[in-house]
């Protein structure tokens, strides 16, 4: 006769706290019955034979009987075998008793068979009495018969001492995932997994030799052992470390796998993944499906798909919806959608809602808003509690708001901090203002800073740094000079001043027409400088008519040399009274050198207009 043992399995009910995922493979709902060789047993002993050796009084067989049938639900049938077996001292019977008394609700009964069951050696019945004990929450007495039943070998006894210890913030739960992970239990290997990749106990913070790509690649071990066994949430966390890797191909099969399972969020991951891809249709289905599901930032996806199609009402469907699922950023999009649709009272009530959930750059487009219609005394507390939260924007909308009160001390410590943090226009205010300190170390680092994040003007003043200080160390420069590249690349981004600086340098070295181009992108954008060398150039090659249109353009803007040439033009050809116009203009913008030589010619015209 096989006596029952460690190996059969415990009937679980949803009554045991903390187990929503066991991690077992077999889909039955059974949790370390006791029973050496149960599947030996139950294919080499029939029922029959069970009940003859137990009506003849056998313990064994008769624990072995109410096993077979507890596993079939047949709680009358099981629980007379199970007492009378029990009550002879068999172990096995003691434990699944108790199984059968808390699916009946007399938890306190079965607690004390299960009791006697785990004094006697039983590992599933101490794992069973510890579970019990955190139900009641008397954790004390649940980390106890847990760790018996731990450090017994058993599996699930393993699992649940550990999310207790985790759940305490105690030391020794990662020893314990650990433990059920590598005997399968999958619910281990993803916690063990999530632990190791956030690096939350404190004996690995402590052990120099787990560095992050040690720690990312011991996670993503245990992810792929729990999402091998079926764990959505481990298939989403390894498609989500491997997508950041860049393995676009095998984290999309992981995050098709948990969303064919129900996962929500892995069917917005393959949605992102299958618009980046260039296939719309797809992803739209994809978050439709996990909108469906209550996934607020596909919904927010969809929302925005629709948005940029044009569709704004099914846009805005949308965007509710992902509201409705509790994603405030569906109230912050909303806003968004009513400042296009030109409602701003509309979208700044919804900025509202959003800011008052904690949405940190809804907080600033209200500020922004209030900025705009004169409240800066009611947009400044809404910047800053954006700022507060991280807002890089915000905080550079700060700098700006203390810099027109004139408040530069407090303008420039938000600058500097949104310069910090990466914000290319902030960078260039700092550095601004440390040229104008004198401190030009500083501000060379800024000003790169500004200008590798795509800033013109930094490139441009970083190009006028580097150019004065060779200047002052009378260093000789050649065509690819540092500062002509910093020059170049401002003038490709539009900046006037470069524009007009780099058709200086093709001038001096004699390439008139690259010079002409620079000048007229620069005076077609506004700048008189490049109006009136482009005027030059035109002069110098016999175009005089159309030099005189550019200086008169770069002089309407307030050039002094283009005046006087325009003068010296009118005098030519005899129309004192039109170059006498010009003179007086040309002593009014200067500099002194052109008002000088303007004024003389105004006097002597006057004398030839009296003669």
């Amino acid at each position: 006769m096989v006596l029952m043992g460690d190996k059969a399995r415990l009937l679980e009910t949803d009554r045991f706290v903390q187990a929503p995922d066991d991690g077992r493979d077999s889909d039955m709902s059974m949790d370390a019955m006791e029973a050496d060789g149960t599947a030996e047993a139950s294919d080499a002993v029939t029922e029959s034979g069970y009940r003859r050796a137990a009506e003849a009084g056998d313990p064994a067989a008769m624990s072995g009987l109410g096993a077979m049938l507890l596993r079939r639900a047949d709680l009358d049938g099981a629980e007379p075998h199970l007492r009378s077996a029990a009550a002879a001292g068999d172990r096995a019977a003691a434990n699944n008793l108790g199984v059968l008394l808390h699916q009946r609700g007399y938890a306190e009964e079965a607690a004390g068979w299960w009791r006697i069951a785990a004094v006697a050696g039983s590992a599933a019945a101490a794992h069973a009495l510890g579970r019990h004990y955190r139900e009641r929450g008397d954790e004390p007495a649940a980390e106890y018969w847990l760790r018996q039943s731990a450090e017994s070998g058993h599996c699930l006894g393993a699992y649940a001492l550990a999310d207790l210890l985790e759940h305490r913030g105690d030391i020794g739960a990662e020893r314990w995932f650990r433990a059920a992970a590598e005997r399968g239990h999958r619910e281990a290997a993803y916690r063990l997994a999530r632990l190791v990749e956030d690096g939350r106990d404190t004996d690995r913070r402590t052990t120099p030799a787990y560095g992050e790509l040690k720690q990312q690649a011991e996670a993503e071990q245990w992810y792929r052992q729990a999402a091998a066994r079926g764990h959505r949430r481990a298939a989403l966390q390894l498609g989500a470390l491997l997508e950041e890797r860049g393995d676009i191909q095998e984290a999309g099969r992981w995050y098709l796998s948990a969303a064919k399972d129900g996962e929500a969020r892995a069917a917005c991951a393959l949605g992102f993944l299958l618009r980046d891809a260039g296939d719309e249709e797809s992803a739209a289905e994809w978050w439709r499906r996990a909108a469906q599901d209550g996934d607020g930032n596909a919904a927010n996806a969809l929302g925005a798909l629709h948005a940029d199609r044009g569709e704004l009402q099914t846009a805005e469907r949308w965007y509710r919806a992902a509201l409705d699922a509790g994603d405030v950023n569906g109230a912050y999009n909303l806003g968004l959608l009513c400042a296009e649709q030109g409602r701003p009272g509309r979208g700044e009530q919804w900025y509202r809602r959003a800011a008052y959930a904690g949405h940190r750059e809804a907080a600033n487009a209200l500020a922004i808003m209030l900025l705009q219609r004169g409240d800066a005394s009611g947009a400044e507390p809404w910047f800053s509690k954006a700022a507060e939260a991280g807002s890089v924007d915000a905080a550079f909308n700060l700098g700006i708001l203390f810099t027109g009160r004139g408040e530069e001390r407090l303008a420039r410590s938000w600058y500097e901090r949104a310069a910090a943090a990466g914000h290319t226009d902030a960078a260039l205010q700092v550095a601004i203002a440390q040229l104008r300190d004198g401190d030009l170390q500083e501000a060379e680092g800024n000003l790169r800073c500004a200008a590798d994040g795509g800033s013109a003007e930094a490139a441009f003043r970083l190009a006028d740094l580097l150019d004065r200080r060779s200047a002052e160390a009378d260093a000789e420069r050649s065509e690819d000079d540092e500062s002509r590249q910093w020059y170049e690349r401002a003038a490709r981004k539009g900046h006037r001043r470069a524009q007009v600086r780099v058709g200086m340098f093709a001038a001096a070295r004699g390439d008139a027409v690259e010079a002409a181009t620079w000048y007229r992108a620069a005076a077609e954008a506004g700048s008189r400088n490049g109006a009136f060398n482009l005027g030059l150039l035109l002069a110098r090659e016999g175009s005089l008519p159309e030099a005189a249109l550019w200086w008169q353009r770069a002089a309407e803007s307030g050039h002094g040399r283009a005046a006087l040439r325009l003068a010296l033009i009118a005098a030519r050809r005899g129309a004192l009274a039109e170059a006498q116009g010009w003179c007086a203009r040309a002593v009014e913008l200067g500099p002194p050198e052109v008002a000088e030589r303007a004024a003389r010619l105004r006097t002597a015209l006057l004398e030839e207009l009296s003669a």
